[in-house]
């Protein structure tokens, strides 16, 4: 049996701050404002070089929203441009998703990632009378912008749908065809994530976890809808039992995503480590491979200041194209 591939991003996460201005319901990851202390240069520094040499190679920076109008905004975008250049000057590559950006924040971010990411989560705009009543930064158009800016900026982008939220079927695909409209425009978006709810022990909102059976029917619905050239990622902690997992992959799914230490947005679920996926996917013909958190084909879009060291990471990779495991 050939082998396919199925890749994956061996990353750390750097949470510049878990304060939030909104309220999803479903939230497992803010806190409210002022209750979350803000990660130093100097904490960051200790946590990059303790990962040296250890196989990561993408530092995704998340971090709860600042309002627009806020004083700490400027405080704050400044902490994420900083933080971003640490782990350049320490060898990694940084990924930055914090909410939605004005177009002269994600020009200026364009400068120090390689990649940059915003889920649309469900464009519904009736979510805004549930689930998003008391997060004004959820209102579709909003995020749909950024989309539109990232592709006329030229940045590598990862969107995806949050499932399980109060979405319809219906939803779910006008969600999909929002993607491949921006996306046949621009031919930015690399990556789409379909995220399950998963039921943490933070969220306010009783609803309980999306139902994992149906996921692979959502997957192939996905795969049916969003142009090929753009991957279908899941994250694999939430997919708890392996049998979904590789109905999954069946389905179309052919990315796990970012596996570090821990998933800060669903904290409750632990990442699983290379090895483990590694003794499901092989015996049923699947290779897991390392990525980097930008796709080949735009490499050119690059910070020019960027790409001497991603053309490092690509020889590296190069070296050994069968799984690294640590």
């Amino acid at each position: 049996m050939i082998n396919q591939q199925i890749t994956y991003s061996r990353a750390y996460t750097l949470v510049p701050t878990y304060d939030c201005f909104n309220r999803c319901s479903y939230c497992n990851f803010r806190t409210d404002i002022g209750k979350s202390p803000w990660l130093t240069l100097t904490e960051a520094e200790k946590i990059l070089k303790s990962l040296q040499n250890q196989g990561i190679i993408e530092i995704l920076v998340l971090s709860g929203e600042v309002h627009p109008n806020s004083s700490q905004r400027l405080a704050w975008f400044k902490r994420i441009y900083e933080l971003c250049e640490l782990a350049i000057s320490l060898g990694f590559l940084p990924h930055t998703n914090v909410g939605p950006l004005n177009f002269t924040e994600m020009t200026q971010l364009k400068q120090v990632n390689v990649s940059m990411g915003l889920m649309l989560e469900q464009i519904n705009p009736k979510l805004l009378e549930t689930v998003h009543h008391y997060s004004p930064s959820k209102i579709p158009g909003l995020r749909l912008k950024q989309l539109e800016w990232a592709g006329e900026l030229k940045i590598p982008f990862t969107t995806g749908l949050l499932l399980g939220i109060g979405e319809t079927s219906e939803d779910m695909k006008e969600t999909l065809n929002a993607i491949t409209m921006i996306h046949k425009r621009w031919g930015h978006i690399q990556e789409v994530i379909l995220q399950p709810h998963s039921l943490g022990s933070q969220q306010i909102d009783p609803r309980n976890s999306f139902n994992l059976e149906k996921l692979p029917e959502v997957i192939a619905i996905a795969h049916s809808i969003l142009p090929a050239d753009i991957t279908l990622q899941i994250p694999p902690n939430l997919v708890t039992h392996p049998d979904i997992l590789l109905a999954c992959l069946e389905a179309g799914a052919r990315d796990l995503g970012g596996i570090g230490p821990r998933d800060e947005v669903n904290p409750d679920y632990p990442q699983d480590q290379d090895q483990t996926l590694q003794t499901i996917l092989a015996p049923n013909g699947w290779e897991l491979v390392r990525r980097l958190p930008v796709y080949p084909q735009y490499d050119p879009w690059v910070c020019p200041d960027l790409q001497g060291l991603l053309t490092k990471w690509r020889k590296k990779l190069a070296i050994s194209e069968t799984p690294v495991l640590y």
